[in-house]
């Protein structure tokens, strides 16, 4: 494969503008995640539901009320820089979801997943909330890189620069994987799991925690 001729590469936080690129590049890199496979089980469909699913998380959730943040790259001269990777952080004191933003979101959860779907669903993210840790933290909601970009330090860099804030501020960092593969990679920075959720009803689940430093 020829390397991507990228002349300008940055880090910087998404805008309500970066939803569609945010969704795009997030639905390539979770397409087969084990936590998508259980959700959205269509192989054929679950690229587009997927997007629709990050394009919600983003636009109503982590962007206005968290601290996402997207690599970007010009990759041609003459067309726009390209998102190759993003995160969805949630910093310390800040809810995850708004009251506000889950009645106006929940319309549009509700025709993604389905009806009969929403009950096993809620009671998945009710265990999620219930291991999270009860000090201040910094949660790492979501971390992903453009398949085309895997191997040239996208991740790492996105990763860093939450970290970085997360260790001026004086917290830990919290996240959790449904893909047991990323457990070593979160390790090489300092990520410890915490706890497993093996419930047969729902994707094993690691959480790892980072310490303040």
């Amino acid at each position: 494969m020829t390397p991507m001729a990228t002349t300008v590469k940055s880090v910087r936080t998404a805008t309500m503008n970066d939803v569609p690129g945010v969704a795009r590049v997030l639905s390539r890199a979770f397409y087969n995640d084990p936590f998508f496979r259980w959700v959205f089980p269509d192989d054929n469909r679950r690229m587009g539901q997927t997007a629709r699913a990050y394009a919600l998380m983003a636009g109503f959730g982590s962007i206005p009320n968290g601290r996402t943040s997207v690599y970007e790259s010009r990759e041609e001269a003459e067309r726009a820089p390209v998102i190759r990777g993003a995160a969805l952080w949630t910093p310390p004191g800040v809810p995850g979801d708004s009251p506000s933003a889950l009645l106006r979101s929940l319309p549009h959860w509700l025709q993604l997943v389905g009806l009969s779907r929403l009950p096993e669903i809620v009671r998945y993210l009710s265990e999620l909330k219930a291991s999270a840790p009860e000090e201040a933290h910094w949660y790492l909601g979501v971390l992903g890189t453009d398949p085309v970009a895997r191997g040239t330090g996208v991740g790492s860099r996105l990763l860093r620069a939450g970290l970085a804030q997360a260790d001026a501020d004086g917290v830990p960092v919290y996240l959790e994987t449904m893909n047991s593969a990323n457990i070593g990679y979160y390790e090489k920075y300092d990520f410890r799991v915490v706890r497993a959720i093996n419930d047969p009803s729902f994707p094993s689940t690691y959480c790892m925690l980072r310490p303040a430093v």
